[in-house]
């Protein structure tokens, strides 16, 4: 019995011993193939075959996968066939399975590899900065914005994009109730990209979980840390936040401490207020930038009221102006 009959022999026998999890498609002298799987959007198959002088000759390796990108098919691919190098004189074809079980063990960013792609080239500027820890499945960026910053992680679940990403800031100089309403809404992208809605469309396609990190994170750096540190507040035009972090007003009572309503833009609480409780006060009010009806909790009241409360302080200021032109 010749080298590769052996070798075929061996690979039906202690496959699964030596390569837990794999699967077996074929097994022949033309082409030996076999599926790897870590996850439903981590397995490949590996397609080999032996060259005319194996094992003297790397063997020849094709990846092909469903869930992988043609690019990354590819890199892995090249991979291998450097892998399959350092084995000539040996049976290469176990050796090479294992390599490639390792290399899903070790890479759990691959089902993200290309919304990170995209990511560091579209939303990533030259002033931020990202380090990526592979085997952690880590991803951190500090974005910055004038003397603003968000250090984020995020680290890829297992199971993604089936799981959500999990998501923090670790770090950031923004007012403490935006940086929570930052990774709130954030972490809402995620749980909608991997929960279906409670309220089921009849018509709507089954549904199925979406990758997400690409949204999350453009939420994150671009519609938060990037937008409001330019944002001005729509009532007096000034800029809403301080220039220097340092000089952000905690107290809620302040003229300029920030108030974001429910359409997203800022306001500065003095103008807000002098806003929301002066006429015209029918179908309420609405934001002067974007048009949408302005709801916030300082002041949840209804135009009715709204209106009764403006004439009842105009009718005691009359009264008041009356007092003190008869006492003069």
């Amino acid at each position: 019995m010749d080298l590769i009959h052996q070798e075929l022999e061996e690979i039906k026998k202690i496959l699964q011993i030596k390569v837990p999890g794999s699967e077996l498609i074929s097994c022949h002298k033309n082409l030996v193939s076999v599926k790897l799987i870590k996850t439903k959007y981590k397995q490949l198959t590996a397609c080999l075959q032996f060259p005319a002088d194996y094992p003297n000759e790397p063997i020849l390796i094709e990846v092909k996968s469903k869930v992988f990108s043609p690019s990354l098919v590819n890199m892995i691919t090249s991979i291998c066939d450097k892998e399959a190098k350092k084995h000539i004189g040996r049976k290469q074809i176990i050796l090479i399975l294992k390599f490639l079980q390792q290399f899903l063990d070790d890479n759990p960013l691959l089902p993200c590899r290309e919304e990170w792609a995209s990511i560091k080239k579209n939303i990533l500027e030259e002033c931020d900065s990202d380090k990526v820890k592979q085997k952690k499945g880590m991803i951190q960026v500090k974005a910055t914005q004038g003397n603003y910053f968000l250090k984020i992680q995020a680290t890829i679940p297992n199971n993604y994009p089936e799981e959500p990403v999990k998501l923090s800031i670790e770090d950031h100089n923004f007012p403490g109730p935006m940086v929570y309403y930052f990774i709130s809404q954030a972490k809402e992208y995620a749980r909608q990209a991997t929960e279906p809605p409670l309220k089921k469309n009849p018509k709507a396609l089954p549904f199925k979980a979406e990758p997400h990190l690409k949204k999350t994170m453009e939420f994150l750096i671009k519609k938060c840390c990037k937008r409001f540190p330019q944002e001005c507040c729509p009532m007096c035009g000034k800029q809403s936040l301080p220039e220097n972090p340092a000089d952000i007003i905690k107290d809620g009572k302040d003229d300029k401490y920030i108030e974001r309503v429910y359409c997203g833009h800022l306001y500065h609480h003095g103008c807000m207020d002098a806003y929301m409780k002066t006429p015209p006060f029918e179908n309420g009010k609405m934001c002067p930038t974007c048009g949408l009806r302005i709801y916030h909790d300082k002041w949840n009241i209804s135009p009715r009221l709204a209106e009764d409360r403006w004439a009842h302080g105009e009718a005691r200021q009359r009264e008041l102006e009356e007092v003190v032109d008869f006492l003069s």
